[in-house]
């Protein structure tokens, strides 16, 4: 987050309102489209286990099909 520049309440806001697609029951991408930023989609990897987990934060992610 720090190296890409995104705070903690930017990346609350992408798990909060950004779209989602699951990989499988436990692994999901989040992604937002940030109009503010240059990199303006970022997206998050997280996984859910007991609790939430962020993998990692990724900008100038490209949605592939």
């Amino acid at each position: 987050m720090l190296d890409r520049g995104i705070p903690e309440a930017l990346l609350h806001g992408v798990i909060d309102h950004g779209t989602t697609r699951y990989r499988d029951a436990e692994h999901l991408w989040v992604w937002l489209n940030v109009p503010d930023r240059d990199d303006n989609l970022l997206c998050a990897v997280l996984v859910l286990e007991d609790s939430l987990v962020v993998k990692t934060v990724l900008h100038r992610w490209e949605l592939l099909p």
